[in-house]
């Protein structure tokens, strides 16, 4: 049967060539008997997909049953897929069939297959591969001739990842996989969907016909659609039965998409955004460089400061800014043998022992450029260590995380 057939038949409206191949697989995989994994987003129809492939195989005589796995509770699915004897837990007052055993010989649909839980995907694993299962409360092997099709709206991959469904059973599952498209991969079927839609309801409502200005189309086309096919009924549905003005404008028809999906799902023109994408540790690497851009700059004026007793013109010129320092930071209390330097408020470009702000700045203070070589502080670390441990070599080792013998020849190449 060729695609267009399949469309009149089953009611699909579309001309997207991403729906035309779902349906050219649907029709190609339909005659065989091997089990198939409906992919897609909620509303995108995967159910549709399901009648197609059992109403185009031998099958089509048979029974077909459509269970959503996710509406079952997790205590009842075993005994609602499998049956159960009388007694076999709480409320069981009789025997009951499964629906294994209910759509023997036809096609059980399952429908949210990842919400399945682990224990029963070991169950369904075990008849999809012997066609054998055992009731709950049974110890007896029942046969069955079952196809199964599956759908979820999940990526069972990252379950099977997660650990959240058998990686044995989606292989088993998906060995033809079919995708269904969002209804956002479709524009061009949009307006299509539409139309349809709202003739149908105004027929069942008796109300007159729905139109939609060009606005109206573009905003209809271009909104990504999250809940699919089935959101585009409903809110044609809704428009058919409310509106009083039979033609629609953007104004009105943005009244009908959700307030926060409206927000983040409309279409919207990135050209004049800014294209700078700082990530958090980008900035963190940028304050620290800054800050000891900073640092360096401080040291240095200090450093001269000292060295020439004096103002230089470096310190003249960054006068403001040691001025804001100095009122941010606390400084220590001055001892008796420190001399003082003192600071007016503003700076004057002047050094003065008046009785202002003074601060305090010491002759002796210590190199302000610290020694980078490797040789003096491994030096002065294993001094320190040999002395801390008063001479004893192996103590002195484990101190430094390196062996007695590595520690020898360091003492005999740095003459120690």
């Amino acid at each position: 049967m060729e695609v267009q057939e399949i469309k009149q038949r089953f009611g699909i409206i579309g001309n997207s060539p991403l729906l035309n191949r779902a349906i050219n697989i649907a029709n190609q995989v339909a005659p065989t008997d091997i089990s198939v994994l409906i992919t897609g987003e909620s509303g995108s129809g995967k159910e549709v997909f399901s009648h197609i492939i059992h109403q185009m195989s031998p099958r089509k005589h048979g029974p077909f049953i459509a269970v959503n796995c996710g509406a079952i509770p997790e205590g009842t699915i075993d005994s609602e897929l499998f049956g159960h004897e009388k007694g076999a837990y709480t409320g069981a007052v009789g025997e009951r069939k499964g629906y294994f055993e209910t759509v023997n010989g036809g096609t059980i649909f399952l429908d949210e297959i990842a919400e399945m839980p682990l224990g029963t995907q070991a169950r369904l694993l075990r008849v999809l591969e012997s066609g054998q299962y055992i009731r709950v409360g049974s110890s007896k092997v029942e046969k069955t001739n079952v196809r199964v099709i599956a759908a979820t709206n999940v990526d069972v991959y990252d379950a099977v990842k997660a650990g959240k469904f058998r990686e044995d059973l989606y292989y088993r599952l998906n060995t033809v996989p079919l995708k269904i498209p969002p209804l956002r991969e479709r524009k061009e079927d949009v307006f299509l969907l539409f139309r349809k839609f709202t003739s149908d309801f105004t027929d069942k409502y008796r109300t007159p016909p729905i139109q939609l200005d060009e606005e109206a189309q573009q905003v209809l086309i271009n909104y990504s659609w999250p809940g699919n096919v089935r959101q585009l009924k409903n809110m044609a549905e809704q428009l058919a039965v409310l509106e009083r003005d039979r033609v629609i404008t953007a104004a009105t028809l943005l009244t009908y998409i959700p307030h926060e999906a409206g927000r983040s799902n409309l279409p919207m023109r990135l050209d004049n955004q800014p294209k700078e994408d700082f990530s958090e540790r980008d900035i963190l690497y940028k304050v620290l460089f800054d800050m000891k851009r900073d640092m360096v700059e401080l040291k240095k004026l200090v450093a001269e400061i000292i060295e020439h007793g004096g103002v230089s013109t470096n310190f003249q010129n960054n006068s403001t800014a040691l001025t804001q320092l100095y009122r941010d930071i606390e400084l220590p209390p001055v001892n008796n043998h420190e001399t003082q330097f003192t600071l007016q408020q503003p700076v004057n470009n002047s050094v003065s022992s008046s009785n202002s702000a003074d601060y305090n700045i010491t002759h002796d203070a210590e190199e302000v450029e610290e020694s980078l070589s490797l040789i003096e502080k491994e030096s002065d670390l294993i001094r320190k260590a040999l002395k801390k441990h008063k001479g004893k070599r192996k103590l002195a080792a484990n101190e430094l995380g390196i062996s007695e013998r590595t520690l020898y020849r360091k003492i005999k190449e740095l003459d120690l």
